[in-house]
């Protein structure tokens, strides 16, 4: 073991890194992309000094990684960006305060309302046939709704 570590080439290297590399693709989330390539860059190292130690390699190969793995860490969550359209995919929500006409009497807290050209189920207070009640809140797939005044 100490032979092989005192004689490590900048192919070692180069090899470790394009095995990280291959990894990579199949899904470490980008996190062995920067190892990989710090693997690399001790290896283009290594190659420019060939007579650095061992224990340097392995020093600046965790300084590297650790220095990229950091990196790629606060870009990811850079990259995370409050949306101007919150309620983008949650149509129910976009509803709420709007008012609109039962489509099957709500009875014992249940029923549905007709929102556009499609029906929702509705949980409030009882209402008749073709009263007009609001929305107030959604849970899931159904619309909270209250008597509209």
């Amino acid at each position: 073991m100490w032979a092989f570590l005192q004689h490590l080439s900048f192919w070692d290297w180069l090899a470790l890194g394009t095995v990280l590399l291959i990894l990579e693709v199949f899904g470490a989330g980008g996190y062995l992309l920067w190892i990989g390539m710090a693997a690399a860059a001790v290896g283009v190292l290594t190659f420019a000094v060939p007579d650095m130690s061992w224990e340097l390699q392995f020093l600046l190969f965790g300084l590297l990684s650790i220095a990229t793995a950091l990196y790629w860490w606060r870009r990811q969550r850079s990259a995370v960006r409050q949306s101007d359209e919150p309620n983008l995919n949650l149509r129910g929500q976009e509803l709420i305060g709007k008012t609109f006409v039962v489509h099957e009497a709500i009875v014992d807290g249940r029923g549905k309302i007709k929102v556009a050209d499609g029906v929702w189920m509705a949980r409030g207070p009882d209402a008749a046939l073709g009263s007009r009640v609001r929305v107030i809140g959604q849970q899931g797939a159904i619309l909270l709704v209250e008597p509209a005044q």
